[in-house]
């Protein structure tokens, strides 16, 4: 299609049904409208609610909805199940941060436990730390450690978040935050 006959619009939806919604409506009011929504060009007077989801998505929306209701039911699960094993995973976390960490950080290491395993991360962030503090506090070089925290694949919050964590609990923390950053 000639995208020159057609008035091009930038934003008509926030998700592909919405878009097409949109869309309809123009097609209705006679108005050749197009829009670009996740790099795939749709047209009013041609556009359909599944033949949109099939472009975009490679499914139908019957399908992308059955599989999101499915990917919904799973995430909710996965997340009762973790909030149910957060008091054996504290205690795990605590016996673990006992092997590594020097007992003057023990209480402040207790108190945060819950608190990592309830946010977005469910607590990965512990591991990680620790696995650094591990290297440093055995002696390890800065660059091992470096070395560790990249090989851990963080987001860009999950790693400021692990180097908060190791400088406040591993005595080379500081030192370790300026070489890495």
């Amino acid at each position: 299609m000639n995208k020159d006959n057609y008035k091009e619009i930038g934003y008509l939806g926030n998700d592909v049904e919405s878009t097409v919604n949109a869309l309809l409506r123009y097609k209705e009011e006679g108005k050749l409208i197009c829009t670009e929504f996740n790099g795939v060009v749709l047209y009013s007077d041609t556009v359909t609610m599944d033949g949109a989801y099939i472009e975009i998505t490679g499914k139908t929306k019957a399908e992308f909805d059955k599989e999101q209701q499915e990917w919904k039911e799973n995430y909710d699960k996965a997340e009762k199940e973790h909030k149910e094993s957060i008091p054996f995973l504290t205690e795990t976390w605590k016996m673990k941060g006992r092997e590594i960490l020097a007992d003057d950080k023990w209480e402040y290491w207790d108190k945060i436990i819950p608190i990592r395993l309830g946010d977005l991360y469910h607590g990965m962030e512990l591991g990680c730390c620790l696995d650094i503090a591990k290297i440093l506090n055995n002696n390890g070089t800065l660059e091992e450690a470096k070395q560790m925290i990249e090989s851990q694949n963080h987001s860009g919050m999950s790693w400021g978040l692990v180097c908060s964590m190791v400088r406040e609990f591993c005595t080379r923390g500081q030192e370790f935050v300026a070489y890495v950053k």
